[in-house]
């Protein structure tokens, strides 16, 4: 068994952490606008200009002689026009599409030329933020390490004194757990100016009593936003002095190549290697992969690669002399809360044959549990056991046996299965439920003063809108149209043994009446929070919409999920009148 501590270090793009980070920071901005404005997020431009008239004539300054509705209306009505404004350039929408309101107010988009499709505005933006990352994190280091003990736990199984001890009349005992693997390392990284990193790490090794160490420094050079390149340094007891070099480059919008060579000093003599990797994206969900390897283990190996939502498959195929072989691995994606993967997959060479099967659980915000059987000849039975926290890395692969035996494939398969069920149930499940909750009572008490803004704007918003939802309803009852009798917005929890609702909930029957037009009330597919009139009453909580109307004289009653859309009124909706 080996257990593993490890975080990406070397090799990644410098912008690959950045551009992960940069959907979180925005993820809860880019609704806002189209909310507001009550449109789709594909509107054309007649629905935005519409829409905008609209809301322009109810919060309009002038219709309000009092100062206080004057003023009230004067600061929605500029929300409202700093939405259209956005929404109806192309440019500026295509910004707030990607990166919501905060990458509007990046300073560098005045220079960006304006007819850019998404992707180069994705990609100037990544480099605007990057420098101003760079600029604010020049004294921060980024450590990373990695822990490796291994284990051989055979003797769990297949006991090699077993048929001794029964001749001897002697006990079995505990069985013999063997550490003969260690490895320890870590590495500290600091830019060293805007398109320049260094990175220093070290290891210390041992296996079966003997071992040795060494240290790297590497420095890397963004040389442009199409490629960079990295020098590594090092020494070791064991294999002495090591140059290294590597580069990457992006040589088409589809297509990029990675390149790296070192020699190896040893007292045997000067080791050279070297790889070359070319990638090619094939279409949006596949990737071709080319490598050749020059040195002890050189090979060429071609792969494939299909990465979709609810699925991975990879094919792939060494040629070489001290290994080849082909492999296929099928890897299937559970659309639950917990992310749950499924996967498998097959390899076959001179080494033998191997077959893998597992599956891997988000079990709370910053951890992922797998575990993996590995079931070969002549290679044996493994368990691994992964946790991933954060960005670091624990791997337990638990060797049970060089034999295939039946029962411990089946104890490697059921026993992880177990545990893990005993303590998502016992232990993280009651954990992770208290720890949202503290964070829920946080996240309301830091957001208690917005909540409270919000909520008088909405006051205030429903005060102006007093007069239209007047005219509204005058002409509505003229025609035995859509008249709101009742609409709640917020959490509302069934009471069975009252028969009755108790929720937080706001009133919203005025605000959705002033959208009623022509006897129909649209809704888009978005959080209603931010439609005229509303605000969020349980923040952090599921919300729903709840409507009771009228219409041709018929009550009909209706409850939606907070960001699905709506449209009434449905022949659905009607409800048999009370006797």
């Amino acid at each position: 068994m080996s257990f593993q501590i490890t975080g990406a270090v070397g090799g990644a793009k410098p912008s690959a952490n950045m551009a992960a980070s940069l959907d979180d920071d925005f993820e809860s901005d880019n609704q806002d606008y189209y909310s507001l404005l009550n449109v789709r997020r594909e509107a054309q431009q007649e629905e935005l200009k519409a829409s905008y008239r609209r809301l322009c004539m109810l919060y309009h300054p002038d219709k309000h002689r009092d100062p206080e509705l004057k003023r009230r209306a004067e600061q929605l009505f500029t929300q409202v026009h700093q939405a259209y404004q956005v929404l109806s350039d192309a440019h500026s929408r295509s910004i707030y599409d990607i990166f919501g309101k905060k990458g509007l107010e990046l300073e560098g988009w005045e220079v960006v030329e304006r007819k850019r499709t998404a992707a180069e505005i994705r990609d100037e933006y990544e480099r605007l933020r990057r420098e101003k990352e760079e600029r604010r994190l020049q004294q921060r280091t980024n450590p990373k390490g990695t822990i490796s003990v291994g284990v051989d736990a055979t003797d769990l199984f297949d006991r090699y004194d077993e048929d001794f001890e029964e001749v001897a009349g002697g006990g079995g005992g505990f069985p013999h757990l063997e550490i003969n693997k260690m490895h320890i390392s870590q590495s500290i990284e600091a830019p060293l100016t805007r398109s320049d990193t260094a990175v220093l790490s070290g290891s210390l090794s041992t296996h079966n009593g003997t071992g040795g160490g060494n240290v790297n420094v590497t420095v890397r050079r963004a040389t442009s936003s199409q490629g960079w390149g990295e020098v590594e340094l090092g020494a070791g007891d064991v294999l002495g002095p090591l140059i290294g070099l590597k580069v990457f480059r992006n040589l088409t919008p589809r297509c990029f190549l990675t390149a790296q060579c070192g020699l190896q000093f040893s007292p045997g003599g000067v080791r050279p290697g070297g790889s070359v990797m070319a990638a090619r994206h094939l279409d949006q969900n596949t990737m071709g992969y080319l490598q050749w390897r020059r040195g002890p283990v050189g090979a060429v190996t071609s792969s494939l690669v299909r990465d979709t939502k609810s699925s991975r498959l990879t094919l792939a195929l060494q040629l070489g002399l001290a290994h080849s072989y082909l492999m296929m691995s099928y890897q299937y994606k559970f659309q639950d809360q917990d992310q749950t993967k499924v996967k498998g997959s097959v390899k076959t060479g001179w080494f033998g044959t191997v077959v893998e099967y597992g599956a891997e659980r988000k079990i709370s915000r910053h951890s992922v549990l797998s575990a993996t059987v590995s079931v070969g000849v002549p290679q044996g039975v493994t368990l691994k056991i992964r946790l991933v926290r954060a960005n670091q890395t624990f791997l337990f692969p638990l060797h049970l046996t060089d034999r295939l035996l039946p029962g411990a494939v089946f104890y490697a398969t059921a026993g992880p299965l177990l545990a893990v069920l005993l303590l998502q149930r016992l232990v993280i499940g009651p954990y992770t439920r208290a720890q949202e909750e503290r964070e829920l009572e946080l996240h309301r008490k830091s957001s208690a003063t917005d909540i409270a803004k919000k909520k008088h704007e909405a006051e205030s918003a429903v005060l102006l809108m007093q007069e239209s939802v007047r005219r509204v309803i005058e002409g509505e009852e003229s025609k035995m149209g859509l008249l709101l009798l009742n609409a709640w917005y917020g959490k509302f929890v069934s009471d069975t043994s009252q028969k009755q609702e108790r929720a937080k909930v706001i009133d919203v029957t005025v605000p959705l009446q002033c959208l009623v037009k022509d006897s129909k009330l649209i809704l888009t597919e978005a959080s209603k929070a931010r439609l005229p009139g509303f605000y969020d009453p349980c923040v952090g909580e599921q919300k729903s919409l709840k409507l009771r109307y009228r219409f041709r004289g018929t009550v009909h009653e209706v409850i939606v999920a907070d960001g699905d859309s709506l449209r009434i009124p449905k022949q659905s909706h009607r409800i048999e009148p009370e006797s």
